[in-house]
């Protein structure tokens, strides 16, 4: 009769194990380990032997039951609202060159703008022990905040500012760059501006707030000419808005957009309309995508800082983990007008 050989080192499912990939790449499980979660400090041949074994044997990284082997985890939940803006994709690419030379895998959840759908990716994501969250902004369920709360996780949002004690966040203020926009038009001695914003996110309505703000105190405001739809934003959205609001306000002479994706949209028509930006209009985006400089006529935008953002975030992320406090847990990274040809 043949026997079974029962090592500890194999499992019973016959898939291979991190124990036989170090094995056959003649080094230690814990630097076999290292290696394959792409610690900077593993020297670069030993990756190259351990990356080949692992190829050979068809080895597939079981991140549950690392965590459980560990009793810790090396994931890191990244939470955003779109993976179609270039915003977020900005900030996740930052995001990983900082954290994956680490040995940190970024667990990325796109949560589509909905509340509830970023609470349920929270609970999913719970179950892999992360070490760290990195969320969008503070609007989120009340089931949300405990969570997060309960679970005594690191934690730093991104993209806005908030004072409270304890919180950790890097973003700007996106109040102020409301307001900047308004100002910038009013100085090109526009009267009749309006706002114009979609999804309706909480960053796109305080942008509305700051603009609306510094209208009220030129003492220009006229609550008409704030557009605001929950459809997703989009160029072809932006154009569509774009020629209504003209149809029903003609002597509309400023417009700020939400978002550069919407700003663009209302260039397009622009010059399918024979509108002449910016001398019959002015329009100044958000955002500053890379698509704006190169319009015509080449769009003003505000620029945000997104790859600073998510730069920095992951940088106090690493901190927080390491069990040290941020020395400076708020962190403005400001924005920058960039006035070009279309105001």
């Amino acid at each position: 009769m043949t026997s079974t050989k029962n090592d500890k080192n194999t499992r019973t499912t016959g898939r291979p194990t991190l124990n036989e990939v170090a094995r056959l790449a003649g080094v230690s499980p814990i630097t076999a380990s290292r290696a394959l979660r792409g610690v900077s400090t593993v020297a670069a041949e030993l990756v190259e032997k351990v990356q080949k074994a692992a190829l050979e044997l068809n080895y597939v990284v079981n991140p549950a039951a690392r965590a459980l082997a560990s009793a810790q985890s090396h994931s890191v939940v990244v939470l955003v609202p779109s993976l179609s803006n270039l915003l977020f994709i900005d900030t996740l690419e930052a995001i990983h060159r900082v954290l994956r030379p680490k040995g940190f895998e970024v667990l990325i959840g796109n949560f589509h703008y909905s509340r509830d759908e970023e609470e349920n990716l929270l609970r999913n994501y719970m179950a892999y022990q992360p070490r760290g969250l990195l969320l969008t902004g503070f609007d989120r369920t009340e089931s949300s905040r405990r969570m997060i709360e309960a679970s005594n996780i690191p934690c730093v949002y991104m993209m806005e500012l908030d004072s409270a004690a304890g919180v950790n966040c890097v973003g700007f203020s996106q109040l102020a760059a409301g307001e900047t926009a308004a100002e910038h038009l009013l100085s090109r001695g526009r009267k009749r501006l309006a706002y114009i914003g979609a999804q309706l996110d909480q960053r796109t309505l305080l942008r509305g707030e700051g603009f609306r703000k510094a209208l009220q105190k030129a003492g220009l405001y006229d609550p008409d000419l704030e557009v605001l739809t929950p459809r997703a934003s989009s160029v072809g959205l932006g154009g569509e808005l774009f020629l209504q609001l003209l149809a029903s306000h003609p002597d509309v002479d400023a417009i700020f957009f939400g978002n550069d994706d919407l700003a663009q949209g209302a260039l397009l028509e622009a010059m399918r309309c024979g509108i002449k930006i910016p001398g019959q209009v002015a329009i100044l985006g958000f955002n500053d995508l890379p698509m704006s400089e190169h319009m015509v006529p080449r769009l003003s935008s505000i620029n945000t800082p997104r790859e600073a953002i998510g730069r920095r975030a992951a940088e106090q992320m690493l901190t927080l983990m390491a069990g040290n406090t941020v020395a400076k847990p708020v962190q403005d990274m400001g924005f920058e007008l960039k006035v070009r040809e279309s105001t």
